[in-house]
């Protein structure tokens, strides 16, 4: 049976990604066509899948050690490989750009956040992006804190003009335009 389908059908019956790769890694000892597979199944364009799998090879899929396939799953799961990528509107596109002007003006935004941030706007989470940045100063030194909260003010406003428009929205934009209000 092929790969993809294996996998498909592994993630059909419940199982997470991290779990179906650990499952197919056990059985070909094949660290690299395993997580593709899985990255297939989960429809993710096949460029896509190349460009991410290239990016942790080295760390890995490299040099499998027997026994560690779970954890591999776990780890490939956790820096986004198997997120799915979402179609974003025109607005949602602008709103991520006001949110990458907000990152770029915030000064030195932890490389953890930021990896969080990027995995929000593959999967289209922009309401969690949005309130998680809301929450985060800007570096007074290193950054621009009149641009940070004026892009935010800006993505927030769009956010609120979604389907998805929540209360915590509106209670972080008010925020935002109070500290551009003070910038």
């Amino acid at each position: 049976m092929h790969l993809t389908t294996l996998a498909r059908h592994a993630l059909s019956r419940g199982r997470t990604p991290a779990d179906t790769y650990a499952l197919l890694a056990r059985r070909t000892r094949k660290p690299l066509p395993s997580a593709r597979a899985v990255c297939l199944a989960l429809t993710i364009p096949h460029a896509e899948t190349t460009r991410r799998l290239n990016d942790c090879y080295d760390a890995l899929l490299a040099n499998p050690t027997p026994g560690t396939e779970t954890d591999t799953g776990e780890l490939l799961e956790a820096l986004g490989v198997f997120d799915i990528p979402k179609s974003l509107t025109d607005t949602e596109l602008a709103i991520v750009d006001h949110l990458l002007t907000a990152i770029d003006a915030h000064g030195s935004l932890r490389p953890g956040h930021h990896h969080g941030l990027t995995r929000w706007f593959t999967t289209g989470n922009l309401t969690t992006a949005y309130l998680s940045l809301t929450t985060t100063h800007p570096m007074p030194r290193t950054g621009n804190p009149t641009l940070y909260w004026t892009a935010l003010t800006t993505a927030g406003e769009l956010l609120t003009t979604t389907h998805h428009s929540e209360t915590r929205i509106k209670y972080a934009l008010t925020h935002c335009r109070t500290q551009a209000a003070r910038t």
